[in-house]
Protein backbone atom coordinates (compact mmCIF):
# COMPACT_ATOMS: atom_id res chain seq x y z
CA UNK A 1 0.00 0.00 0.00
CA UNK A 2 1.29 3.27 -1.29
CA UNK A 3 2.79 5.40 1.52
CA UNK A 4 1.90 8.92 -0.48
CA UNK A 5 -1.79 7.66 -0.55
CA UNK A 6 -1.61 6.86 3.10
CA UNK A 7 0.16 10.10 4.04
CA UNK A 8 -3.35 11.81 1.99
CA UNK A 9 -5.80 10.13 3.92
CA UNK A 10 -4.11 10.91 7.35
CA UNK A 11 -3.49 14.52 6.59
CA UNK A 12 -7.39 14.66 6.59
CA UNK A 13 -7.45 13.74 9.79
CA UNK A 14 -4.42 15.37 10.83
CA UNK A 15 -5.79 18.79 9.69
CA UNK A 16 -9.40 17.86 11.26
CA UNK A 17 -7.29 18.03 15.05
CA UNK A 18 -5.89 21.73 14.24
CA UNK A 19 -10.00 22.47 14.83
CA UNK A 20 -11.08 19.77 17.80
CA UNK A 21 -9.42 17.48 20.20
CA UNK A 22 -9.35 13.54 19.61
CA UNK A 23 -12.08 13.11 21.46
CA UNK A 24 -14.48 15.95 20.28
CA UNK A 25 -13.69 15.23 17.03
CA UNK A 26 -14.34 11.10 17.60
CA UNK A 27 -18.16 12.69 18.60
CA UNK A 28 -18.10 15.06 16.03
CA UNK A 29 -17.76 11.98 13.23
CA UNK A 30 -19.64 9.38 14.71
CA UNK A 31 -22.72 11.58 14.14
CA UNK A 32 -21.78 12.45 10.58
CA UNK A 33 -21.47 8.92 10.17
CA UNK A 34 -24.81 8.28 11.67
CA UNK A 35 -26.25 11.31 9.57
CA UNK A 36 -24.91 9.12 6.66
CA UNK A 37 -26.34 6.18 7.20
CA UNK A 38 -29.99 7.63 7.95
CA UNK A 39 -29.68 9.92 4.63
CA UNK A 40 -32.22 8.66 1.65
CA UNK A 41 -32.37 10.18 -1.72
CA UNK A 42 -36.21 9.64 -2.93
CA UNK A 43 -36.19 10.11 -7.07
CA UNK A 44 -39.45 10.03 -9.15
CA UNK A 45 -39.48 8.18 -12.08
CA UNK A 46 -42.68 8.88 -14.22
CA UNK A 47 -43.94 8.52 -17.48
CA UNK A 48 -46.50 6.94 -19.51
CA UNK A 49 -46.98 2.95 -19.05
CA UNK A 50 -44.40 1.07 -21.10
CA UNK A 51 -41.85 4.02 -21.19
CA UNK A 52 -39.31 1.68 -19.30
CA UNK A 53 -39.30 3.26 -15.86
CA UNK A 54 -38.90 0.04 -13.55
CA UNK A 55 -36.11 -1.27 -15.85
CA UNK A 56 -34.51 2.13 -15.90
CA UNK A 57 -33.90 1.97 -12.05
CA UNK A 58 -34.76 -1.57 -10.45
CA UNK A 59 -34.59 -0.66 -6.88
CA UNK A 60 -36.67 3.17 -7.41
CA UNK A 61 -40.14 3.31 -7.55
CA UNK A 62 -41.64 3.98 -10.89
CA UNK A 63 -44.37 6.20 -11.05
CA UNK A 64 -46.70 7.34 -14.18
CA UNK A 65 -50.18 7.83 -15.23
CA UNK A 66 -51.63 9.80 -18.68
CA UNK A 67 -55.10 10.23 -16.61
CA UNK A 68 -54.38 12.49 -14.12
CA UNK A 69 -53.63 16.35 -14.68
CA UNK A 70 -50.54 17.73 -13.45
CA UNK A 71 -51.38 19.37 -10.47
CA UNK A 72 -53.71 16.88 -9.42
CA UNK A 73 -51.39 14.35 -10.29
CA UNK A 74 -48.49 15.89 -7.88
CA UNK A 75 -50.76 16.82 -4.61
CA UNK A 76 -52.26 12.35 -5.22
CA UNK A 77 -48.47 11.41 -5.23
CA UNK A 78 -46.93 13.98 -2.60
CA UNK A 79 -44.27 14.64 -5.18
CA UNK A 80 -43.43 17.26 -2.27
CA UNK A 81 -40.84 14.84 -0.72
CA UNK A 82 -39.16 13.81 -3.43
CA UNK A 83 -35.27 14.97 -4.54
CA UNK A 84 -35.48 15.13 -7.86
CA UNK A 85 -37.74 13.74 -10.97
CA UNK A 86 -36.82 11.52 -13.84
CA UNK A 87 -39.52 12.04 -16.37
CA UNK A 88 -39.21 9.28 -19.25
CA UNK A 89 -40.90 8.84 -22.31
CA UNK A 90 -39.55 5.71 -24.96
CA UNK A 91 -40.59 7.30 -28.73
CA UNK A 92 -41.42 11.00 -27.70
CA UNK A 93 -42.61 13.53 -24.88
CA UNK A 94 -46.28 14.84 -24.30
CA UNK A 95 -47.40 17.63 -23.32
CA UNK A 96 -48.59 16.63 -19.58
CA UNK A 97 -44.80 16.03 -19.05
CA UNK A 98 -44.07 19.52 -19.68
CA UNK A 99 -47.29 20.74 -17.24
CA UNK A 100 -46.06 18.62 -14.80
CA UNK A 101 -42.34 19.54 -15.41
CA UNK A 102 -44.19 23.38 -14.70
CA UNK A 103 -45.58 22.27 -10.97
CA UNK A 104 -42.07 20.64 -10.09
CA UNK A 105 -40.68 24.00 -10.62
CA UNK A 106 -43.10 25.65 -8.48
CA UNK A 107 -41.44 23.36 -6.01
CA UNK A 108 -37.84 24.29 -6.62
CA UNK A 109 -36.83 20.88 -7.38
CA UNK A 110 -34.39 19.20 -10.59
CA UNK A 111 -35.84 17.25 -13.20
CA UNK A 112 -34.74 15.42 -15.96
CA UNK A 113 -35.88 13.83 -19.39
CA UNK A 114 -34.80 10.73 -20.26
CA UNK A 115 -35.59 8.62 -23.48
CA UNK A 116 -35.52 5.58 -22.99
CA UNK A 117 -34.81 2.14 -24.63
CA UNK A 118 -32.51 3.90 -27.38
CA UNK A 119 -30.51 0.35 -27.99
CA UNK A 120 -33.93 -0.86 -29.62
CA UNK A 121 -34.39 2.44 -31.53
CA UNK A 122 -30.71 1.84 -32.87
CA UNK A 123 -31.31 -1.93 -33.34
CA UNK A 124 -34.29 -1.01 -35.33
CA UNK A 125 -32.26 1.25 -37.79
CA UNK A 126 -29.54 -0.61 -38.30
CA UNK A 127 -31.05 -1.96 -41.41
CA UNK A 128 -30.98 1.73 -43.05
CA UNK A 129 -27.44 1.50 -45.33
CA UNK A 130 -26.99 4.58 -44.86
CA UNK A 131 -27.11 4.10 -40.91
CA UNK A 132 -24.43 5.97 -38.68
CA UNK A 133 -24.92 5.46 -35.34
CA UNK A 134 -24.04 9.35 -34.00
CA UNK A 135 -26.72 10.90 -36.48
CA UNK A 136 -29.38 8.57 -35.84
CA UNK A 137 -28.46 9.37 -31.49
CA UNK A 138 -28.61 13.24 -32.71
CA UNK A 139 -31.38 13.16 -34.29
CA UNK A 140 -33.40 11.03 -31.81
CA UNK A 141 -32.33 13.62 -29.11
CA UNK A 142 -33.25 16.49 -31.56
CA UNK A 143 -36.32 15.04 -31.86
CA UNK A 144 -37.30 15.00 -28.36
CA UNK A 145 -36.21 18.36 -27.92
CA UNK A 146 -38.14 19.74 -31.02
CA UNK A 147 -41.50 18.43 -29.69
CA UNK A 148 -40.36 19.57 -25.65
CA UNK A 149 -40.51 23.00 -27.35
CA UNK A 150 -43.61 22.50 -28.91
CA UNK A 151 -44.95 21.94 -25.56
CA UNK A 152 -44.16 24.87 -23.59
CA UNK A 153 -39.95 23.38 -22.60
CA UNK A 154 -37.93 26.64 -23.00
CA UNK A 155 -34.45 24.97 -22.94
CA UNK A 156 -34.65 20.91 -22.77
CA UNK A 157 -31.99 18.63 -22.48
CA UNK A 158 -32.87 15.13 -22.60
CA UNK A 159 -30.90 12.20 -22.18
CA UNK A 160 -30.49 9.13 -24.04
CA UNK A 161 -30.70 5.97 -22.22
CA UNK A 162 -30.67 1.97 -22.55
CA UNK A 163 -31.67 -0.08 -18.94
CA UNK A 164 -29.45 -2.70 -20.63
CA UNK A 165 -26.47 -1.39 -21.28
CA UNK A 166 -25.85 1.26 -18.41
CA UNK A 167 -22.25 2.09 -20.09
CA UNK A 168 -24.08 2.90 -23.47
CA UNK A 169 -25.16 6.59 -24.36
CA UNK A 170 -25.69 9.20 -21.52
CA UNK A 171 -26.57 7.53 -18.33
CA UNK A 172 -22.57 8.34 -17.48
CA UNK A 173 -23.68 11.84 -18.34
CA UNK A 174 -27.08 11.74 -16.20
CA UNK A 175 -25.68 10.06 -12.89
CA UNK A 176 -22.81 12.85 -13.33
CA UNK A 177 -25.35 15.74 -13.37
CA UNK A 178 -27.10 14.58 -10.62
CA UNK A 179 -24.25 14.01 -8.63
CA UNK A 180 -23.39 17.60 -9.49
CA UNK A 181 -26.97 19.10 -8.83
CA UNK A 182 -27.31 17.22 -5.63
CA UNK A 183 -24.98 18.30 -2.14
CA UNK A 184 -23.45 17.41 0.76
CA UNK A 185 -24.73 13.48 1.89
CA UNK A 186 -27.23 13.65 -1.03
CA UNK A 187 -24.07 13.56 -3.04
CA UNK A 188 -22.74 10.78 -1.02
CA UNK A 189 -25.52 8.73 -1.17
CA UNK A 190 -26.14 9.14 -5.06
CA UNK A 191 -22.17 7.50 -5.05
CA UNK A 192 -22.87 4.81 -2.83
CA UNK A 193 -26.61 3.78 -4.75
CA UNK A 194 -25.18 4.10 -8.08
CA UNK A 195 -24.65 0.41 -10.39
CA UNK A 196 -21.31 -1.05 -10.37
CA UNK A 197 -21.78 -1.02 -14.32
CA UNK A 198 -18.29 0.43 -15.46
CA UNK A 199 -14.47 0.81 -14.34
CA UNK A 200 -14.72 4.57 -13.86
CA UNK A 201 -18.47 4.14 -11.69
CA UNK A 202 -16.27 1.46 -9.71
CA UNK A 203 -13.17 4.02 -9.08
CA UNK A 204 -15.85 6.70 -8.24
CA UNK A 205 -17.31 4.47 -5.37
CA UNK A 206 -14.02 3.38 -4.04
CA UNK A 207 -12.76 7.33 -3.46
CA UNK A 208 -15.67 7.78 -1.52
CA UNK A 209 -15.58 4.76 0.61
CA UNK A 210 -11.63 5.68 0.94
CA UNK A 211 -11.99 9.28 2.05
CA UNK A 212 -14.22 7.93 4.95
CA UNK A 213 -11.69 5.04 6.13
CA UNK A 214 -9.78 7.39 8.87
CA UNK A 215 -13.37 8.25 10.11
CA UNK A 216 -14.26 5.34 10.28
CA UNK A 217 -11.12 3.92 12.05
CA UNK A 218 -11.37 6.88 14.41
CA UNK A 219 -14.72 5.75 15.37
CA UNK A 220 -14.17 2.25 15.97
CA UNK A 221 -10.96 2.56 17.87
CA UNK A 222 -12.74 5.16 20.47
CA UNK A 223 -15.63 2.70 21.04
CA UNK A 224 -14.11 0.41 22.75
CA UNK A 225 -13.31 2.66 25.78
CA UNK A 226 -16.83 3.25 26.23
CA UNK A 227 -17.40 -0.75 25.14
CA UNK A 228 -15.12 -2.70 26.24
CA UNK A 229 -16.81 -6.26 25.76
CA UNK A 230 -17.61 -5.09 22.09
CA UNK A 231 -13.95 -4.80 20.98
CA UNK A 232 -11.66 -7.06 19.03
CA UNK A 233 -9.48 -8.93 21.17
CA UNK A 234 -6.80 -11.14 19.51
CA UNK A 235 -3.93 -12.43 21.51
CA UNK A 236 -0.69 -11.15 20.67
CA UNK A 237 -2.60 -7.79 19.44
CA UNK A 238 -3.83 -4.47 20.57
CA UNK A 239 -7.69 -4.13 20.48
CA UNK A 240 -9.06 -3.63 16.71
CA UNK A 241 -11.86 -1.94 17.10
CA UNK A 242 -15.64 -2.28 18.37
CA UNK A 243 -16.42 -5.54 16.17
CA UNK A 244 -19.99 -4.83 15.69
CA UNK A 245 -18.97 -1.63 14.07
CA UNK A 246 -16.77 -3.43 11.65
CA UNK A 247 -18.98 -5.76 10.85
CA UNK A 248 -21.37 -3.17 9.58
CA UNK A 249 -18.87 -1.17 7.77
CA UNK A 250 -17.50 -4.13 6.01
CA UNK A 251 -20.96 -4.82 4.63
CA UNK A 252 -21.56 -1.59 3.49
CA UNK A 253 -18.77 -1.80 1.27
CA UNK A 254 -19.95 -4.33 0.04
CA UNK A 255 -23.22 -3.47 -0.60
CA UNK A 256 -21.90 -0.14 -2.27
CA UNK A 257 -20.00 -2.74 -5.18
CA UNK A 258 -23.05 -4.25 -5.27
CA UNK A 259 -21.79 -7.66 -3.63
CA UNK A 260 -25.09 -8.60 -1.95
CA UNK A 261 -27.27 -10.93 -2.81
CA UNK A 262 -30.37 -8.62 -3.38
CA UNK A 263 -27.61 -6.29 -5.64
CA UNK A 264 -26.63 -9.47 -7.51
CA UNK A 265 -29.93 -11.21 -7.84
CA UNK A 266 -31.37 -7.36 -9.73
CA UNK A 267 -27.71 -7.95 -12.00
CA UNK A 268 -28.70 -11.39 -12.92
CA UNK A 269 -32.38 -10.95 -13.88
CA UNK A 270 -31.23 -7.62 -16.02
CA UNK A 271 -28.40 -9.76 -17.95
CA UNK A 272 -30.60 -13.16 -17.81
CA UNK A 273 -27.50 -15.11 -16.18
CA UNK A 274 -28.09 -17.69 -13.39
CA UNK A 275 -26.84 -15.30 -9.95
CA UNK A 276 -24.80 -18.19 -9.20
CA UNK A 277 -22.59 -17.33 -12.13
CA UNK A 278 -22.16 -14.09 -10.84
CA UNK A 279 -21.56 -15.26 -7.18
CA UNK A 280 -19.00 -17.60 -8.77
CA UNK A 281 -16.43 -14.49 -9.50
CA UNK A 282 -16.82 -13.48 -5.72
CA UNK A 283 -13.56 -14.73 -4.66
CA UNK A 284 -12.12 -12.39 -2.10
CA UNK A 285 -14.80 -11.35 0.20
CA UNK A 286 -17.89 -12.88 1.38
CA UNK A 287 -21.05 -11.38 0.49
CA UNK A 288 -22.44 -8.38 2.62
CA UNK A 289 -24.52 -10.66 4.56
CA UNK A 290 -21.84 -12.77 5.12
CA UNK A 291 -19.61 -11.00 6.91
CA UNK A 292 -19.90 -12.21 10.55
CA UNK A 293 -17.46 -11.51 13.87
CA UNK A 294 -15.58 -14.70 13.28
CA UNK A 295 -14.03 -13.34 9.81
CA UNK A 296 -13.34 -9.88 10.97
CA UNK A 297 -10.95 -11.56 14.01
CA UNK A 298 -9.21 -13.96 11.37
CA UNK A 299 -8.81 -10.28 8.77
CA UNK A 300 -7.17 -8.36 12.43
CA UNK A 301 -5.43 -11.76 13.12
CA UNK A 302 -3.89 -11.91 9.25
CA UNK A 303 -3.80 -8.04 9.01
CA UNK A 304 -0.29 -6.96 7.37
CA UNK A 305 -0.67 -3.94 9.66
CA UNK A 306 -0.80 -5.97 12.45
CA UNK A 307 2.26 -7.37 11.62
CA UNK A 308 4.27 -3.93 11.07
CA UNK A 309 4.68 -1.96 14.38
CA UNK A 310 5.94 0.40 11.37
CA UNK A 311 2.77 1.22 10.38
CA UNK A 312 1.87 2.46 14.31
CA UNK A 313 5.45 4.74 14.07
CA UNK A 314 4.41 6.02 10.52
CA UNK A 315 0.81 7.47 12.03
CA UNK A 316 2.27 8.43 14.73
CA UNK A 317 4.95 10.12 13.33
CA UNK A 318 2.94 12.04 10.66
CA UNK A 319 -0.43 12.59 13.56
CA UNK A 320 1.19 12.95 16.46
CA UNK A 321 -2.12 14.14 17.88
CA UNK A 322 -2.99 10.62 17.70
CA UNK A 323 -0.70 9.71 20.41
CA UNK A 324 -3.55 10.79 23.15
CA UNK A 325 -5.13 7.45 22.37
CA UNK A 326 -2.51 5.32 24.05
CA UNK A 327 -2.64 1.90 22.89
CA UNK A 328 -5.46 2.73 20.97
CA UNK A 329 -3.49 4.14 18.18
CA UNK A 330 -2.10 0.37 17.24
CA UNK A 331 -5.79 0.00 17.49
CA UNK A 332 -6.46 3.13 15.24
CA UNK A 333 -2.86 1.87 12.62
CA UNK A 334 -4.50 -1.77 12.42
CA UNK A 335 -8.22 -1.06 11.88
CA UNK A 336 -7.07 1.57 9.08
CA UNK A 337 -5.00 -0.65 6.75
CA UNK A 338 -7.13 -3.67 7.40
CA UNK A 339 -9.83 -1.57 5.89
CA UNK A 340 -7.52 -0.33 3.25
CA UNK A 341 -6.87 -3.62 2.36
CA UNK A 342 -10.81 -4.99 2.37
CA UNK A 343 -12.07 -2.20 0.37
CA UNK A 344 -9.28 -3.21 -2.65
CA UNK A 345 -10.30 -6.70 -2.00
CA UNK A 346 -13.69 -5.78 -2.50
CA UNK A 347 -12.87 -3.45 -5.63
CA UNK A 348 -11.91 -6.12 -7.67
CA UNK A 349 -14.36 -9.11 -6.81
CA UNK A 350 -16.60 -6.09 -8.49
CA UNK A 351 -15.10 -5.66 -11.07
CA UNK A 352 -14.85 -9.53 -11.74
CA UNK A 353 -18.90 -9.81 -11.23
CA UNK A 354 -18.63 -6.85 -14.21
CA UNK A 355 -16.31 -8.56 -16.16
CA UNK A 356 -18.70 -11.88 -15.72
CA UNK A 357 -21.74 -10.07 -16.18
CA UNK A 358 -20.40 -9.06 -19.90
CA UNK A 359 -19.06 -12.56 -20.65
Amino acid sequence: MSKVIVRAELEKLKNALKEKNLQDLSKQINEELKSLNSTTLDIAITGMTGTGKSSLVNALRGIGSPDFKADKYLQKTNFAKYDFFIIVASERFTENDVLLTKEIRKMNKKYYFVRSKVDQSIKAEERNPDFHEEESLEKMRGYCCEELRKAGESNPRVFLLSSWNLSAYDFPLLLNTLENDLGGLKRQVIIESMPAFSKEALEKKKAAMEALIWKFALVSCAMPSQSQDYAIRVPGLPLCGDISFLVATMGKFCRVFGLDEESLGRLAQRICKPIEELKSAVKKVPLAGQITEEFVLHLAATSDASKAPMAVKFALDFVPALGSLGDGVASFATTFYMLKSFLSDVKEDAENVRAKAAE
